[in-house]
């Protein structure tokens, strides 16, 4: 709706400095340009502007959403807590959940995610298969209890997000309730001018099977995801697999053991030997519910604890300490190897690297000493193979072999096929076609709408400040009346016949500010076109900026408002 916003009554504070605690642009230049305000650590106010910019968000993704045949509705943010101890989820959240009582004693918590709550609602609402399938939707504020917030609104501990379920009594009906999804999805961002790909993802703390996650590629990201120059594989860190054949090992001697004092770690261990890392065998140990688990990977990698936690979920992972050796004569720090004790002392898991047939150089389980030629499937057992290792550049793709790249992004979307994980938890059931009961399949679906934001601030900021693309801009035109009461009253003027004409524009007519002031506010805030009413105010000329391209031109008002207004 067309509208005119005179910036003499717009309640804003620029800023010229950035925010002491900023560290990300979109941090950065929210604050300055009035956009946003902290009100505490993770929690955001969104003043007028910003405001207008979310709700133009929303508008995309309600229109999109809808164009599915999703149907919006508004759940509860304070939630009982049975819902939650019934699918597991009040304890698999642990720090993240906020949890209260009320006057009563009863538990209770501010809803990070709404699939258990969705799920009892249909369970209500649904009794039949014909009332199936159903997409339900809501655009509303989560809470998440971030240890450390950080980056402003991109990662808070309140934030709005945008959640849909699909509710199926098949799987091939998931099947499209997921790609009408991912179709909707692909729209929105495409109109919200995102840079994204589509990445295969895990689905954590969700549960579920097939997941693809929406990335925003941005230096101020907090994911890191891969793609292959090659083909068409791109994946969040976490979801990279790789498959390594078993290798012969017939031609490996025995197992020998080598004196090597004072070689703790693999960087020594390689020194004193004059081998290459990648020769030996790295045995990390960590508690796994408590109990101790070893972790074999090559030497030259790192084990990605993110990784292992989310195969391991909802099981709790963290590393051992010096106390939990005491009182365990079978495990000599810095010298454990998996031989002998691979099922016995601990659980063995294993990078696929460490392939049935690779000979190994690794700890002989003796203070100072190491042991070579130790073959896997020979002279240990792996119990369960995991892709736990760091992805590093020039990894081979899963797909085609060519190596891998790896860049920074944000999550701005995150898709699931749910299955029947949380219907069974409620015995979500409908009344099929021969009259028997069928237990519903689902599929959950978000958007970060607040992240969304500030994904795109990260994207599209200049030198200048922000420059929004014009959907989602808090108007179409800024008009700035450069100074004197003529260049006022052409820009109010200017301001009404684009406002008449159908656009929304922000007129800054505040009096005593210099003009270069306002054009300097100008180009903070981003809007797309900047009209400026100056030195040839009397001529009844104007100025038309492209905020993004800096093209100018002057073009009378009756020319401006026809070009913008086109």
């Amino acid at each position: 709706m067309a509208q005119v916003q005179r910036m003499s009554r717009l309640m804003i504070k620029t800023l010229r400095d950035d925010p002491a605690d900023a560290e990300t642009a979109s941090h950065k230049l929210l604050v300055r340009a009035g956009y946003v305000r902290r009100t505490s650590a993770g929690i955001w106010t969104w003043l007028p502007l910003g405001k207008k910019v979310l709700e133009n968000v929303s508008r995309i993704i309600r229109e999109e959403m809808d164009a599915i045949g999703a149907q919006e509705v508004l759940l509860p943010a304070l939630l009982p807590k049975e819902p939650y101890e019934a699918t597991g989820r009040w304890e698999e959240y642990g720090d993240q959940l906020f949890r209260l009582k009320d006057r009563k004693g009863a538990d209770y918590l501010l809803g990070p995610t709404h699939e258990e709550i969705f799920t009892l609602m249909v369970k209500d609402q649904c009794t039949s298969y014909k009332d199936l399938p159903v997409m339900l939707y809501q655009i509303q504020t989560k809470y998440r209890d971030e240890a450390r917030p950080r980056s402003g609104v991109l990662r808070g501990r309140e934030f709005q997000m945008k959640d849909s379920y699909s509710f199926d009594t098949t799987d091939e009906g998931l099947a499209e309730s997921y790609r009408l999804h991912r179709e909707a999805y692909q729209k929105i961002f495409q109109r919200l001018g995102l840079d994204y790909r589509i990445v295969s993802a895990v689905s954590g703390a969700m549960g579920g099977s097939a997941s693809e996650e929406f990335l925003a590629p941005a230096a101020a990201g907090e994911d890191t995801f891969v793609d292959c120059p090659a083909c068409d594989y791109a994946a969040n860190t976490e979801a990279v697999t790789v498959t390594v054949e078993p290798s012969d090992a017939s031609g490996v001697g025995a197992v020998e053991e080598l004196d090597t004092p004072d070689t703790p770690t693999i960087e020594t261990l390689a020194e004193h030997l004059g081998v290459p890392a990648s020769a030996t065998l790295k045995n990390l140990l960590v508690k796994v519910d408590g109990e101790i688990v070893a972790v074999g990977v090559p030497g030259d990698r790192e084990v990605d604890l993110g990784k292992l936690g989310e195969h391991l979920a909802p099981a709790t992972v963290e590393l051992v300490t010096a106390e939990d050796f005491t009182g365990r004569e079978d495990l000599v720090r810095g010298y454990v190897g998996p031989q002998g004790l691979a099922g016995k002392s601990f659980k063995y898991l294993a990078d696929p690297r460490v392939a049935p047939g690779t000979a190994w150089i690794t700890g002989a389980n003796k203070d100072g000493k190491h042991a070579r030629n130790v073959v896997a499937g020979r002279d240990f057992e792996v119990d369960e193979y995991l892709d736990v290792v760091v992805v590093e550049p020039g990894d081979p793709c899963p797909k085609c072999g060519t190596g891998l790249r790896i860049d920074r992004a944000i999550e701005i979307g995150h898709i699931f096929q749910l299955g029947r994980k949380y219907a069974d938890a409620f015995e979500l059931d409908v009344l099929g076609q021969n009259g028997k009961p069928v237990r519903v399949t689902m599929g959950s679906y978000g958007i970060g709408v607040s992240r969304a934001v500030a994904a795109l601030a990260e994207q599209t900021f200049d030198e200048s400040g922000l420059c929004w693309p014009a959907e989602i801009a808090p108007a179409d035109v800024h008009v700035v009346a450069a100074g004197k009461a003529k260049q006022t009253e052409l820009a109010l003027e200017v301001g009404d016949k684009l406002g008449a004409a159908g656009l929304r524009v922000l007129v800054d007519d505040r009096a005593g500010v210099s003009p270069g002031v306002k054009f300097t506010d100008a180009e903070l805030l981003g809007v797309p076109k900047i009209l400026v009413a100056g030195r040839r105010a009397g001529e009844g000329v104007v100025e038309l900026k492209d905020r993004r391209t800096g093209e100018r031109e002057e073009l009378t008002v009756e020319e401006a408002v026809a070009r913008l207004s086109a």
